[in-house]
């Protein structure tokens, strides 16, 4: 393994002392121009960097923002993509840390905080959140926390509204026999999702149906059970509503497996809109909350902080929106439907 460039190496190559190289990298005055150019030069030939302990060591401050997760998902993956498409031109790098799937838990923020703050980054994007610690040690934008908007600011979507606008959705298609599949229990926007699909339902002069919902726990693997409870009832649903994309995806695996037609005998819509849903087949009908957009808000409120700035709120609340693709239809007929669930149970 190649060794690490140093500041001596830049020195020797340059010609020129430490304390000059260190000037130049500072940006401080007492260097003539052609030296600068010559170490310059040196720098970019021998692709150093200086640490960012050394560099937050000197200047309290590294530059760098960083943007912590319980686990790299589809969810956490798009909201790096919008964070790293608006930090061209605000003087800041990104880094992405997660402890790994396992090491999540209440509280894992905190434990990730400790670790980071004072010499790696100045300040942090905590997604999904299980705790909003208002006395943090550095700047904190929340996105999406466990219990909603507190004590920090935050970006969110609508997922009342989101809800309640797919489950419409499947009634204007002519559905009574509409399934949820639920996310996490811990999760606020979990919550809203249900409430906005229950709230739907009764608008409609629909009655809720326990028996219709079920826990998917916002993962392919968990959700496949419970869709296949849902799928080989003797009155089976027409239509579900998954409070995910990826138990969506799930429920549609599981319908194939059964022998249903989407959407000739099931239809499906899910929330999110990560890529995956686009490429699915059929591509998946589903609820839009601009993740990317989420992501490049929370560095903007983030740099602000940052640089002592007044936010104009603490809490950004994004708009939800219908993405139509191939995955819903009509309800099918009564005689239809009670033949294919007789035969799939």
């Amino acid at each position: 393994m190649a060794q690490r460039v140093t500041i001596t190496d830049v020195a020797r190559t340059a010609g020129v002392s430490v304390a000059t190289v260190s000037k130049v990298i500072n940006s401080r005055y007492g260097v003539a121009q052609s030296t600068t150019a010559r170490v310059k030069e040196v720098i970019e030939d021998l692709g150093y960097e200086s640490s960012l302990v050394a560099r937050s060591l000197r200047s309290h401050k590294t530059n760098v923002i960083g943007i912590l997760v319980a686990e790299f998902e589809p969810f956490s993956t798009e909201i790096l993509k919008g964070a790293s498409g608006v930090l061209a031109g605000t003087g800041y790098e990104l880094l992405a840390y997660t402890g790994g799937q396992h090491s999540g838990g209440v509280g894992w923020e905190q434990r990730y905080l400790t670790r980071l703050s004072g010499t790696l980054i100045d300040g942090a994007i905590l997604v999904t959140p299980t705790v909003l610690d208002a006395n943090a040690s550095i700047p904190v934008v929340a996105i999406d926390p466990h219990t909603g908007p507190g004590g920090i600011p935050t970006v969110d979507s609508d997922n009342l509204a989101g809800a309640a606008t797919a489950t419409e959705h499947l009634i204007s298609l002519g559905h009574r026999r509409i399934a949820f599949l639920s996310g996490r229990a811990d999760l606020e926007s979990s919550r809203l999702r249900e409430e906005g699909y229950r709230q739907a339902l009764v608008d409609a002069g629909i009655e809720p149906d326990p028996a219709l919902v079920r826990s998917g726990d916002y993962r392919i693997e968990t959700s496949r059970g419970p869709a296949r409870e849902l799928l080989t009832l003797p009155d089976r649903p027409t239509a579900i509503f998954a409070a995910n994309d990826l138990s969506a995806l799930a429920a549609m695996e599981v319908a194939r497996d059964l022998g249903l037609d989407i959407p000739g005998d099931l239809s499906v819509i899910g929330f999110d809109d990560i890529p995956e849903a686009a490429r699915s087949n059929p591509p998946l009908t589903t609820i839009r909350q601009p993740i990317q957009q989420m992501g490049a808000t929370a560095v903007n409120l983030l740099v602000d902080l940052i640089g002592g700035r007044a936010l104009d709120s603490t809490h950004v609340r994004m708009p939800t929106s219908l993405v139509l693709r191939a995955t819903t239809g009509p309800q099918p007929t009564r005689s239809t439907a009670t033949t294919k669930s007789l035969s799939a149970s």
